[in-house]
């Protein structure tokens, strides 16, 4: 759960988060990764803009889906002093 600001518009938001693992790079530094997506209605943020079509309906839908791939390396012992 955080805020999302956009356009000077802040709400609460939750993520739904997933853990994809987490293993050795070819590299050799240890890393892990997570996956978070949610849904939001622009609406809420102030985004109202849209255009009606000729053949009915609007051009621009109410919910934005919002995806995160994240990737984490761990700090060398170097890196950190």
């Amino acid at each position: 759960m955080g805020d999302l600001t956009v356009r000077g518009t802040t709400k609460p938001i939750t993520l739904q988060v997933d853990f994809d693992g987490g293993g050795i790079s070819p590299v050799g530094d240890e890393r892990i990764g997570f996956s978070a997506a949610t849904d939001i209605n622009r609406e809420d943020f102030g985004l109202t803009w849209n255009v009606a079509l000729e053949t009915g309906g609007l051009l621009v839908g109410k919910t934005a889906r919002i995806e995160l791939a994240v990737q984490a390396v761990a700090a060398t012992k170097a890196a950190v002093a």
